[in-house]
């Protein structure tokens, strides 16, 4: 029996980034009027699965960005898109775009790496169950169900006369 681990998307490599949607971003951008802080839009390199948008979005996430300096930004996965909140073109360019990516990567890695394991963990139980159901089998084939020759019982004087006939015993 094999297992197939299920990665999202065709492609099973590690999740990342592609490139920013420029559609996305404040329409005043390098202007005066342009805001500090804003939402920018990354399209992924995959589909994302329900366990990467977990990952993406939860506490470790948080603690990890604020860890590496980005207390402030907010992630938030959209279809293939991910929302990266309270930031601006410039910290992405200057380290929250690498910072981003080793985040995605080990998210995508860590969970093949579960996945992995626990593909074999199931194939070994597998394999046990199979052995223990053919030691099973085996065993209950062993059972017969055949007569044995009875042994008709023999007469006490009889064996008596036997045994002084051996020698084993002497006469008076």
């Amino acid at each position: 029996m094999n297992t197939q681990v299920k990665i999202a998307g065709n492609d099973p490599g590690l999740l990342g980034l592609g490139s920013v949607l420029v559609g996305s971003l404040p329409a005043t951008l390098l202007t005066a009027e342009a805001p500090d802080r804003y939402t920018v839009e990354a399209v992924f390199t995959r589909k994302t699965d329900r366990d990467e948008v977990t990952a993406i979005q939860g506490s470790q996430t948080r603690a990890y960005l604020s860890a590496n300096g980005f207390p402030t930004v907010e992630l938030h996965v959209a279809d293939r898109r991910l929302e990266i909140a309270n930031t601006n073109l410039e910290e992405l360019r200057d380290g929250l775009g690498a910072v981003l990516a080793t985040l995605l990567a080990e998210i995508s890695a860590g969970l093949q790496a579960e996945r992995m394991i626990a593909a074999h963990r199931y194939q070994d139980a597998s394999d046990r169950e199979q052995q223990r159901a053919a030691s099973v089998a085996a065993l209950a084939d062993s059972v017969t169900f055949v007569r044995r020759p009875v042994e008709t019982p023999s007469d006490d004087d009889a064996r008596i006369a036997d045994w002084f006939d051996e020698g084993g015993a002497v006469r008076m």
